[in-house]
C-alpha cells in the first residue's frame, strides 16, 4: 500500500471521530468547596447594617420610603422566621458553597454547574446546555432561573425570575423584577465573585458587589440549617405586621446624626456611590449643612 493511500484512509477514518460530540476546550475548574472572606463590606455582612444607612446604593425614593418604614420585629413573624435570602443577596451573607459540575453521562457535555449553599440549605442550578429562559408570567424563585456560558476563564450567569427580599438587610427592597449577571474568576486557591444587580423598581442603576471565596481543601463544615418557626411574642395580636408609617420611624436620621454626615449622605441615591461626590460631601460638611439635629 502506498503512502498516499495509508494517508487517505487514516484521514477517512478521523472524519467520524471530528464529527462526533465531544467537550469543548476545558476552562478552570470551580469544583470544591469555597469559604468567603468576610473583609468586604463586614459589618454589613456579618453583624448586619445600621438602621438609615443607605450609603453606596444607587436606591430610589420609593426604596428609602419603604425602608423607612420598615421594622425589624417583623422578623420575629413566623412567616419571616425562616425566610432564606434572594440569589443576589445570598453570596454577600455568612456561608459555605460547594460546586460541582453535573455531565450528561454518554458525552460528558456539562449540562449545569450546581451550587449547594449552606444557608438555609439552597440548591442552585446553572444551566450550561444553552437552554432559554422562561416567560416572565413562569414562577420566580429564591434563586431564580440562571443559564452560564464561559467567557475563556471566566464563567459568566445570567438570572432572572429572581423573588422579592431586599437588597440590604435594614429594609430596603428589591422586586421580583430584578435581575443578575455574575463572573466567577478563579485565581488558584481564591475565588472572586463579582455581581451585577439590576432592578427597574428600586434601583436606578445597577448595584455592583463582589466578594472573594477561599478554597476549602479539607471540606469540612456544617451544611445544614435547622430552622424552626416559634412565637417569639406571645401577646401580639394575630395578624398584626410590624411598621412604621412613612415619616414615623423613630429611626429617621439616626445613622446619620451618629456618624456626624449629612442626611443627604446618608440616604443615599446613584451619585453618592461615585468618587467625585467626595467633593460635594466635603464641602456641605465644611458649611454645616444637613446634618440632622
Amino acid at each position: 500500500m502506498t503512502l498516499v493511500r495509508r494517508i487517505a484512509i487514516v484521514g477517512m477514518l478521523m472524519v467520524p471521530l471530528t464529527l462526533a460530540p465531544r467537550p469543548g476546550f476545558a476552562q478552570v475548574s470551580l469544583d470544591g468547596v469555597w469559604g468567603p472572606r468576610m473583609h468586604e463590606d463586614q459589618p454589613d455582612r456579618g453583624p448586619g447594617p445600621e438602621l438609615g444607612d443607605y450609603t453606596g446604593l444607587p436606591i430610589t425614593d420609593g426604596a428609602r420610603l419603604a425602608a423607612e418604614s420598615w421594622d425589624a420585629s417583623r422578623l420575629s413573624l413566623r412567616e419571616h422566621q425562616c425566610k432564606v435570602h434572594n440569589a443576589p443577596y445570598i453570596f454577600h451573607g455568612p456561608l459555605q458553597i460547594r460546586i460541582w459540575e453535573e455531565k450528561e453521562l454518554r458525552t460528558q457535555q456539562v449540562t449545569a454547574i450546581k451550587i449547594y449553599i449552606s444557608t438555609y440549605e439552597q440548591e442552585r442550578s446553572i444551566w450550561m446546555d444553552g437552554r432559554a429562559h422562561p416567560p416572565e408570567w413562569a414562577p420566580h424563585t429564591w434563586q431564580g432561573f440562571s443559564t452560564g456560558k464561559w467567557d475563556g476563564d471566566i464563567l459568566t450567569v445570567y438570572t432572572t425570575h429572581i423573588k422579592q427580599e431586599w437588597i440590604r438587610r435594614n429594609g430596603i427592597p428589591n422586586s421580583e423584577k430584578s435581575t443578575m449577571i455574575e463572573h466567577f474568576i478563579r485565581h488558584g486557591s481564591i475565588m472572586t465573585h463579582l455581581e451585577q444587580w439590576t432592578d427597574p423598581v428600586y434601583l436606578t442603576e445597577p448595584l455592583w458587589r463582589s466578594e472573594e471565596f477561599v478554597l476549602n481543601e479539607r471540606g469540612g463544615g456544617n451544611w445544614l440549617w435547622p430552622c424552626e418557626y416559634v412565637d417569639e411574642i406571645a401577646d401580639r395580636a394575630h395578624s398584626v405586621v410590624p411598621n412604621y408609617l412613612p415619616g414615623k420611624s423613630p429611626f429617621v436620621g439616626e445613622f446619620a446624626k451618629k456618624h456626624g454626615m449629612p442626611i443627604e449622605a446618608a440616604n443615599g441615591g446613584a451619585e453618592t456611590t461615585y468618587p467625585e461626590y467626595m467633593q460635594k460631601l466635603k464641602a456641605l460638611m465644611a458649611a454645616g449643612t444637613g446634618a440632622p439635629k
